[in-house]
């Protein structure tokens, strides 16, 4: 099977890896057929590491051994003190390095039952311990102080110290630190020090995927939808209290066999708020098998091939698969031909059957067929090689969301193989993959401590996520630190934080979630700015920030724009800007029809009344309004006043009513005094 060749220009729509409800918006690469290498790599090219020969890119040359754990792949996690069940370092070992390991664990734990309590004493002597394990070398201590300094906890805020310790830790095999140096090198455009980060980190990402299959992402739950608690989201995120899970769970009890495939993927892979347990996911996916559910087997094939929460074994993989292929599940075609271009489960290596079996998961549709035929072509594995062919796998499999497919394209644009070489958009790439990694279960936990009510960890969890990179999570710390103000536990330096250290520890997170595309942010970035809350007032930077919304289409952003060009306030006086920009605001919201009429308004009075009292009188209204807010809100909505308000407005309304009767009443009395008279239309009565 061919594709046929590129058009001129493509448009490859990257699913995203987060919800994007509300602020974020998708990221969206355009290829045009200035990307895309005319020519083919022949046998000449050296044998470096940009060559598809190199084990670089040999993605069926994955080793036989077990599947590494989550904290194998994630050294230094934060996993054994959050998740229940998980066992930690136990002291009294005569090895240095074990004990230190048994130190750091306990001052994590420490830390984090600080940011809970609230307790800043507790968290200082956390801090203190963490700095003296870090002087000894402990990389994963050294990681913890960089976030410290990053955030300003218990330490001054220290960027140039915060970098030191996170290059030192990233050094010692820190993941995490790894995660936030690439982070910081992307913000400053340093893209040929971020883009290796990446690449190492989504290479550790993608080693934890199933063998063919896309994993279900654990997908970090935006909180807020803006001013207010995204309920529903919250609502599906509480696990078996979730009454949609209780009912599916009562279909699964009553035999429907999808609704015990689904439970199962949510116990396996964590989802929906539940904690991961595979025994549990093993019992539901056998008792669907046995009511011949296909998806069910299909993940059972993947599951024993990759030795992922069972014994490894490929002749079970191979068995389960061929059962859900016989069921028509033509995504099963693909596990299938891994295990043949493997030889793993079968008698000996066979392309031509991989490659069949590539092949019919790829006609019908599936992202793993066609990301493992690209593989194909791009090694020449019993194919002749063609890069240009499987670049046009590669997107296909992109656009249908497989994230293994995002990390080839990001090759070919990191070293130039099959695309031309673009170190900004390989970044890009090989960040929405690293961002799967295991570190990102820092997102269950943050959620689930939210959920229980326990706001200060949350804070401090979607903080250390923030460090990383990761814009939802940058979204949900700043949402926490203005929506619960000091119940957000947020630390100082010594203490904690002041409404000033809190409001500029929010407005830098809104900052950096802005960068990432979420507009909410910029306009928060924008509304301190314009407003001086927790700033100093500079309209300029409110200006930018707005300008930044704006290019995201936002139609409040540029409603503000068109305001501020009105009153010359941080742009220049122009009232023909300020017309078309509220024009743009109605295009794009037509809930925006109320204002942008007003404003229209606000516009004709001044160019045809400009030196009038009418101009004055609209320029006075934004300083009276608050002082009229505040009346409202102060007096008539004091509880009492409230009361009398009302019985007040009561009387009068029945004094209306009842003097709107006496008044019909009176002509009504009149009209029936008078006689009708006969004579009416006749001729005058004679005397």
């Amino acid at each position: 099977m061919r594709i046929a060749t590129l058009k001129l220009s493509l448009s490859l729509l990257i699913v995203s890896l987060y919800p994007l409800s509300l602020t974020a918006r998708p990221f969206v690469l355009i290829l045009s057929q200035d990307d895309i290498k005319e020519t083919a790599i022949s046998s000449d090219d050296s044998p470096d590491s940009t060559h598809p020969d190199s084990p670089e890119w040999d993605e069926f040359g994955e080793s036989d051994s077990p599947h590494k754990s989550e904290d194998e792949l994630n050294p230094g996690s934060w996993r054994p003190i959050l998740e229940p069940g998980v066992a930690t370092p136990a002291a009294g070992s005569a090895d240095p390095g074990a004990e230190l390991e048994v130190r750091y664990s306990s001052c994590v734990s420490k830390m984090v039952a600080a940011a809970s309590s609230g307790d800043a004493r507790v968290m200082e002597e956390a801090a203190a311990e963490i700095e003296a394990a870090a002087s000894e070398g402990h990389a994963h201590a050294r990681s913890v102080l960089g976030f410290l300094y990053g955030m300003g906890m218990m330490r001054e805020t220290n960027k140039a110290k915060a970098f030191l310790y996170h290059h030192f830790a990233a050094e010692g095999g820190n993941a995490e630190s790894k995660m936030a140096l690439a982070y910081t090198y992307s913000r400053q455009d340093m893209h040929d020090k971020a883009v290796k980060l990446y690449a190492e980190l989504a290479e550790v990402a993608v080693n934890s995927f199933l063998i063919s299959k896309d994993s279900p992402v654990i997908e970090p739950v935006r909180i807020h939808n803006g001013a207010e608690e995204n309920k529903e989201a919250l609502r599906k995120s509480r696990g078996e209290d979730d009454e949609d899970f209780q009912i599916l769970e009562y279909q699964a009890l009553k035999g429907n066999a999808a609704a015990m495939y689904k439970i199962g993927l949510f116990y396996y892979f964590g989802l929906r708020g539940l904690r991961r347990d595979h025994v549990k996911a093993m019992s539901w996916f056998m008792k669907a098998v046995d009511k011949g559910e296909p998806r069910s087997m299909e993940l059972l094939g993947e599951i024993y091939a990759r030795g992922a929460g069972v014994e490894r074994n490929y002749t079970k993989a191979l068995e389960w698969l061929t059962l859900a292929s016989k069921q028509l599940l033509f995504s099963a075609y693909n596990g299938m031909g891994y295990l043949y271009v493997k030889g793993y489960g079968v008698d000996k290596k066979n392309y031509t059957k991989a490659k069949e079996y590539f092949e019919k998961a790829a006609t019908n549709e599936d992202a793993g067929g066609r990301y493992n035929l690209g593989v194909m072509y791009l090694k020449g594995i019993g194919v002749k090689r063609d890069v240009k062919l499987a670049c046009n796998y590669f997107i296909l499999a992109a656009n249908a969301g497989q994230p293994k497919a995002f990390y080839q394209l990001a090759k070919m644009f990191h070293t130039g193989v099959g695309l031309k070489k673009n170190l900004p958009m390989a970044t890009a790439l090989y960040k929405l993959v690293a961002e799967r990694g295991p570190w990102s279960s820092l997102s269950r936990w943050a959620l689930e401590s939210y959920l229980k009510g326990d706001v200060g960890k949350a804070f401090l969890l979607y903080a250390r996520m923030a460090e990383l990179g990761y814009e939802v999570a940058q979204s949900n710390a700043a949402w926490i630190l203005d929506k619960y103000g000091e119940r957000s536990m947020c630390m100082g330096e010594s203490e904690f934080c002041t409404d000033a250290e809190r409001h500029q520890r929010a407005h830098s997170l809104w900052w950096q979630a802005s960068e990432q595309g979420n507009e909410h942010a910029a306009l928060l970035i924008g509304d301190a700015y314009y407003y001086g809350r927790g700033t100093e007032r500079d309209y300029q930077r409110a200006a930018k920030a707005y300008m930044h919304a704006k290019s995201q289409s936002n139609a409040q952003a540029m409603f503000n724009l068109g305001y501020m060009h009105e009153h010359g306030q941080g742009l220049p006086f122009d009232l023909h800007l300020a017309k078309r920009y509220y024009d743009q605001a109605l295009s794009i919201d037509s809930a925006a029809k109320l204002p942008v009429t007003l404003a229209l308004a606000s516009l004709w009075i001044r160019k045809n009344y400009a030196n009038s009292f009418l101009v004055d009188l609209i320029d006075s209204l934004p300083e009276v309004y608050p002082k009229v807010e505040a009346w409202v809100e102060d007096v008539l909505l004091e509880e009492g006043n409230a009361t009398i308000l009302t019985l007040f407005v009561c009387l009068l309304t029945v004094l209306y009513l009842r003097e709107r009767h006496r008044r019909h009443a009176a002509p009504a009395a009149g009209e029936v005094a008078v006689p009708h008279n006969p004579n009416e239309h006749g001729a005058p009565v004679p005397n």
